[in-house]
């Protein structure tokens, strides 16, 4: 092999946010990518029987599967991406003043201005259905529409202490991620803590809430934090040796999609996801140079980024909007599509579309504003106390 091709691996100072370099095209377009996979992925385990109860499935439907399976690694992309935006925009911030505060602000207006409105919006849609009595409110913990299951859900409670709000499925993996962001500043507090008690009692309250979450949400922190640190990882690869580990990848996923598990991330599925998110990461950071924009492919990751803006209301709401045409959809038959009429496909398509362009509309007064709201949130909070303070928004998933 010649020396020159030979893999080079550095550590950064600072995580690379640059979004000129190749690296970050790919993250708005994956972002984009994965909310859409786990729509289809839902929307086909929704209105089409499963594949594996269909006898002598056609070929296009054994496609429309394949293709539409995806939605369980989409999630630990998520994940990975997650760790490496958010962990790495905290590392980068390291020294500065009021951090920790700065970054609970950032959390809590990331999730709360798209899930309270989404939430609303599930109440509204359950009283067309049916769901939802409008004219009483429901204070038990184990009714999916009560005001204890929307608080509980705001706080990362689903699966554990109350059901997933409006029995949105997409909810389970909100908890993983609402409690990684509380878990990962209590692991900093070793550098950034101001006193000796801090310090020693970050890690150890870290690992007691660890130890009282489900023990797929603790395991599957290890991901998130692979994320965080391979954001701080620079690989320098020859193209066919990129080309190869992408097709390795490629490779892997669909694998993992014929013979592994689906669904939610459980310890049984962690190694496989293990794996895939070691390859991801090492894909990720050896793309961090100038991205070519001019490219076809580079082209084509732009576009899908304009769509991340919006994936995170995507994925909140898409279920609550299937419920609603399941419901509405019964007369016409729309409700139960066919795997024996391909023509079944277009009413599929007709319904994927109307459900990104309704979470487009639904992100612009919500979603789109997350950063208007967090300046305003930090001129509140912060300013006053600390002058110095800049509240400039930090990049994040």
């Amino acid at each position: 092999m010649n020396p020159a091709s030979a893999p080079r691996v550095s550590l950064l100072g600072k995580t690379n946010l640059d979004e000129s370099c190749q690296h970050s095209i790919l993250i708005s377009a994956l972002r984009t990518c994965a909310a859409l996979q786990v729509l289809a992925t839902h929307l086909r385990g929704e209105f089409y029987p499963s594949l594996r109860t269909v006898s002598a499935p056609a070929l296009w439907y054994q496609a429309l599967a394949f293709v539409t399976g995806f939605g369980h690694l989409s999630v630990v992309i998520f994940f990975l991406l997650s760790g490496w935006l958010v962990g790495g925009s905290v590392l980068n911030k390291l020294g500065q003043p009021r951090l920790l505060a700065s970054y609970a602000i950032d959390r809590v207006t990331r999730l709360w201005i798209v899930l309270i409105p989404g939430f609303v919006l599930t109440l509204v849609l359950g009283t067309v259905t049916g769901s939802v009595d409008p004219t009483r409110v429901s204070y038990a913990p184990d009714d999916a529409y009560s005001l204890t299951t929307f608080l509980g859900n705001l706080f990362g409670l689903q699966g554990m202490a109350v059901p997933r709000f409006g029995g949105n499925y997409a909810l389970w993996s909100l908890a993983n991620e609402i409690w990684y962001y509380a878990l990962f500043p209590l692991l900093l507090l070793p550098v950034i803590g101001k006193s000796r008690f801090a310090k020693a009692a970050g890690p150890l309250l870290a690992i007691f809430i660890a130890s009282q979450l489900l023990a797929d949400i603790s395991l599957y922190f290890l991901i998130w934090l692979l994320g965080v640190g391979f954001s701080r990882v620079r690989i320098v690869l020859s193209r066919p040796m990129r080309l190869a580990l992408v097709a390795v990848l490629l490779a892997l996923a669909a694998y993992l999609r014929l013979s592994g598990s689906i669904g939610t991330l459980i310890v049984a599925t962690f190694p496989e996801d293990l794996l895939f998110s070691l390859l991801f990461l090492c894909l990720l950071s050896s793309l961090q140079f100038p991205a070519e924009r001019r490219r076809p492919g580079n082209r084509i990751a732009i576009a899908l980024g304009v769509l991340a803006p919006f994936s995170f209301t995507l994925y909140v709401i898409h279920y609550p909007l299937l419920y609603l045409i399941k419901h509405l959809g019964q007369p016409y038959g729309i409700s139960h599509l066919s795997p024996t009429d391909p023509a079944s496909v277009l009413v599929y398509g007709a319904l994927f579309a109307a459900i990104v362009a309704f979470a487009w509309l639904f992100h612009l007064p919500f979603e789109a504003q997350t950063n208007r709201l967090r300046r305003f949130m930090k001129r509140i909070l912060l300013e006053p106390r600390d002058a110095s303070y800049s509240g400039a928004p930090m990049r994040d998933s």
